[in-house]
């Protein structure tokens, strides 16, 4: 029995050390977050618990809820310049949950990591700005300008409720920001040795191949879809769209999805439906990517419907105080300088920057993002803290 009662003890000291939140209040803030189950769209109650904390700063908050997405926008001073913090509490569903190595919804310690869905995208990165913010604030309760936090509860999805309804609210009324930093993971294999200085436009087509369905020993008899766009695909694939620039790398072009077909063996279908992708550089405009895509279907002579949706269109910031400012902290506070990149996917910086705003993108490292057991380290959560307020000192004071 007193050998029972040991390895009982010893299994709860090791449940209790991995469950248990250091005494730092940033790392505690984070693990707060982690507990409330935010799939995209839902905030359960991220953005409300911050608002308590940005109260009690001095800060006037406004919910704006558009459909069933919740954001929050928060400001601190009524004088310009803005500087604006900005991130979102949605998280992606956690997957098969038997393989975390905890409940993704509970932040687990282990090996000097926080294990949990949204730790590293990007719910460390609110927290640690909500940190900073009371951190400089202490130290600076009559700073000069703005500070604002832009939150909202639609980044992982459909994005159209979120940050792009609230900047059009904000234009509306003639409320500007000057400079903006998004706590998106950007970092790679270390934090800050990359900063997003700009992303890729997003444009995606919805295609549609009309055919005659048919026997398929009777091939004259039909129309077989996938035939006439099988050789439209292989010169879409073959293109070289751009080499990129100084600034972007290349243009890629992705199927993403391609269905045709009854599900019997003994019948060519009448449609083809596909979905593709293009991320592109400053080398093109969305207009001129379509006319081109247009021009190589109407070579090939198919009968066939395109439908376009553009995420976003690719932005940059040029270089001035904001890429400084981050430029100098990551230095600061890792000893290296950080890559300026616009790789990557798509962020709500697409719809922050387009109001003339200077966009930057600094967060944890991003290996562990939308996988099993996403994590980030204990340490980046405390250094970017750290790093958040002295981007702040050296934009507003």
């Amino acid at each position: 029995n007193r050998y029972f009662s040991l390895i009982f003890i010893t299994l709860s000291n090791i449940i209790q050390a991995m469950t248990t939140e250091f005494s730092d209040p940033t790392v505690d803030l984070l693990c707060d977050l982690i507990r409330r189950r935010s799939v995209t769209p839902e905030d359960a109650g991220c953005q409300a618990l911050m608002k308590e904390r940005l109260d009690k700063l001095g800060f006037t908050c406004e919910s704006m809820q558009f459909n069933d997405v919740t954001n929050l926008w928060a400001r601190r001073g009524t004088s310009n310049p803005v500087l604006c913090l900005a991130g979102h509490t949605d998280v992606v569903p956690p997957g098969n949950e038997v393989e975390w190595v905890s409940d993704p919804f509970e932040p687990t310690f282990k090996d000097g990591m926080i294990y949990g869905r949204g730790s590293a995208d990007m719910k460390s990165g609110l927290a640690a700005m909500i940190v900073a913010a009371e951190n400089f604030l202490d130290e600076n309760p009559n700073h000069p300008g703005s500070i604002a936090l832009l939150i909202t509860s639609d980044e992982e999805g459909r994005a159209r409720d979120g940050t792009l309804r609230v900047m059009n609210a904000l234009d509306e009324r003639g409320e500007h920001i000057d400079w903006c930093v998004l706590g998106e993971p950007s970092s790679q294999t270390e934090l800050g040795d990359v900063v997003r200085i700009g992303r890729r436009g997003s444009l995606s087509g919805m295609l549609t191949v009309n055919g005659v369905q048919g026997h398929v020993a009777y091939p004259q008899l039909a129309d077989n879809p996938i035939r006439s766009f099988a050789p439209v695909l292989a010169e879409l694939h073959g293109i070289v769209w751009d080499d990129g620039n100084e600034f972007f790398p290349p243009t890629s072009f992705q199927v993403v999805d391609l269905r045709a077909g009854i599900g019997a063996p003994n019948v060519t279908p009448g449609e083809l439906s596909a979905r593709f992708n293009f991320r592109y550089s400053t080398e093109w405009t969305h207009e001129t990517l379509q006319e081109k895509v247009h021009s190589v279907f109407d070579g090939h002579g198919i009968n066939y419907e395109l439908k376009w949706h553009l995420s976003g269109k690719p932005f940059l910031t040029e270089s001035g105080k904001l890429i400084d400012a981050v430029s100098q902290t990551v230095r600061e506070h890792t000893g290296r300088a950080p890559d300026l990149s616009t790789g990557g996917g798509t962020s709500d910086g697409r719809f922050i920057s387009p109001a003339g705003v200077d966009v930057v993108e600094l967060g944890p490292v991003n290996a562990s993002i939308h996988k099993i057991n996403e994590h980030v380290k204990v340490d980046d959560v405390i250094t970017l803290t750290s790093m958040y307020k002295r981007i702040i000192d050296l934009m507003l004071l």
